[in-house]
């Protein structure tokens, strides 16, 4: 089985509303065997431009558990929080 990652380029527009969205994910991950890789916040770009300045990087044990998890309802729920607090777009990868 290959794991399978989430990636996530962020633009936060509500700082408190984000730490809240933050702070509720890891509880959706577990159950799927996931784990935050890293946080990060964008520097002078080497090449090329990204329009969003932070990233997130989770690994999954497989795409199933990718899928699994962003259909769960536990996830479903923060969803309305995460739009409220910042613009986020998600891409799985396969490794």
């Amino acid at each position: 089985m290959s794991e399978a990652y989430v990636v996530g380029h962020i633009t936060v527009k509500r700082p408190e509303q984000w730490d809240e969205y933050r702070a509720r994910v890891p509880a959706t991950l577990a159950p799927w065997g996931a784990e935050l890789v890293f946080r990060g916040q964008q520097r002078p770009a080497l090449a090329g431009e990204l329009s969003h300045p932070d990233i997130v990087v989770i690994r999954f044990p497989s795409l199933d558990a990718v899928n699994g998890w962003f259909a769960s309802a536990a996830y479903q729920a923060l969803i309305p929080l995460r739009q409220q607090a910042a613009e986020v777009v998600l891409l799985s990868y396969e490794a």
